[in-house]
């Protein structure tokens, strides 16, 4: 497994680890670079600056309202955005989408790229069914925890 803090898989197993154990915040420092991931305020923040030891941060906006579980239809799971960023269908405008309604797609199959700090993160189905709908529009800005997907299982 790689030391970097910035790799995504590692990104993704400490969101899953805050999950798990019911933590809203989590800091991580690596030489000067920082990562801080906050639950439920969809704030991701990363920054190459030293921070001081006792930083001070103004208020958190209101968290934006996500769709309640009970709102998707029976037998389907949402493929949720791991990180802040641009969505992007295909890997290039001249290619086609990854995934697109009516596609059956594995858990290790790339459904979308995001990009993030000029870094163009490929973005697994983490689930097997067939995409019903495609959630945002190419080129959007996604929050962690957007819905991209939704997909019927079983």
């Amino acid at each position: 497994m790689s030391n970097d803090i910035f790799d995504l898989k590692r990104v993704k197993q400490l969101v899953e680890l805050m999950k798990i154990n019911d933590l809203t915040d989590v800091e991580i420092k690596q030489g000067d670079w920082q990562i801080t991931l906050r639950r439920g305020t969809q704030a991701v923040m990363v920054s190459s600056v030293p921070m001081p030891a006792a930083p001070v941060s103004p208020p958190l906006a209101a968290p934006v309202p996500v769709p309640a579980v009970s709102e998707e239809p029976a037998n389907t799971t949402v493929i949720k955005s791991p990180m802040v960023g641009t969505f992007y269908a295909a890997s290039s405008p001249d290619t086609p989408p990854f995934a697109k309604v009516g596609d059956t797609v594995t858990p290790d199959k790339t459904v979308c790229l995001i990009e993030a700090m000029k870094v163009y993160n490929e973005i697994q189905a983490e689930c097997s069914g067939v995409i019903v709908a495609v959630l945002v529009k190419n080129g959007e800005t996604v929050e962690f925890g957007k819905p991209l997907f939704r997909v019927a299982v079983g």
